[in-house]
């Protein structure tokens, strides 16, 4: 049994009912326990809210809901504010924890407890952070520096499932509120750098959580063609807009509130 009492559980839900019973399943199967478990639900339809009320008798968690779909933000705010332990890991509803989640989540919350200076340990990506220093147990430092041309640098913190301090939005701010959800999770990662947080990087990091995204409940989220074409001149456009995105992000670290 992995016990993990001072850590809630904090997921985020819409219409994904099955994913949410895969997720939670997964966590029974690998004997992990939490202090809490927290969903917040986003408003979703009422054949979906049914299953996650019957999932809350099956699992025991605490449900945050609201009567329509307010956005991203205002759903992990809501989720947040329902945490009561000292720690908090962030997983939405699609994604699924591998066999070696306990061992390395074991390390994170060790290293949490261990210094008071990380903010946030991530345990997912699509991409490596740009530049990284090696820590302990596979896990590196993120280290941002503005001389690095990399426009991905200033995606330190990512909504991909992370460990992090329940007391993250008096620190870095709530999330916005009313705007779509990568802007959301852009204008966090702009208000982390701003406030300087300090996080880790899981180095192997599609290892520890696996994306699912079944034919009956797709990822919202797609990516536009054009950012994975070869065509020569589009890949020259892209470059060239991915320059102006480095400034763009960078006057944005000076002005944005």
């Amino acid at each position: 049994m992995h016990i993990f009492q001072d850590t809630t559980l904090l997921i985020t839900h819409y219409n994904r009912s099955e994913s949410l019973e895969r997720l939670l399943t997964s966590f029974e199967d690998l004997n992990c326990r939490f202090g809490d478990i927290v969903v917040s639900d986003d408003g979703s339809k009422p054949e979906h809210l049914t299953k996650v009320k019957s999932l809350g008798n099956r699992f025991n968690f605490t449900l945050v809901t609201t009567p329509v779909n307010k956005g991203l933000g205002n759903n992990i705010n809501k989720g947040q504010d329902a945490v009561k332990t000292p720690y908090t890991l962030y997983v939405q509803e699609d994604f699924q924890p591998s066999d070696i989640f306990p061992e390395h989540f074991g390390d994170a919350i060790g290293f949490m407890r261990a210094d008071s200076k990380w903010d946030i340990v991530r345990f997912y990506a699509y991409f490596a952070y740009p530049t990284l220093k090696p820590f302990k147990k596979g896990f590196s430092e993120m280290v941002y520096s503005f001389w690095d041309l990399n426009h991905l640098k200033f995606y330190y913190y990512s909504d991909h499932p992370h460990l992090r301090r329940s007391s993250f939005l008096e620190k870095f701010g709530r999330y916005p509120e009313g705007i779509k959800g990568d802007l959301t999770e852009y204008t966090m990662a702009v208000h982390f750098l701003q406030k300087k947080g300090k996080g880790l990087f899981f180095n192997d990091f599609t290892k520890i959580f696996y994306q699912k995204n079944s034919s009956d409940e797709p990822s919202t989220m797609v990516r536009a063609d054009w950012k994975l074409s070869e065509n020569p001149l589009i890949k020259l456009a892209r470059l060239a807009y991915l320059r102006y995105r480095w400034l763009k992000n960078t006057l944005d670290l000076v002005f944005m509130k």
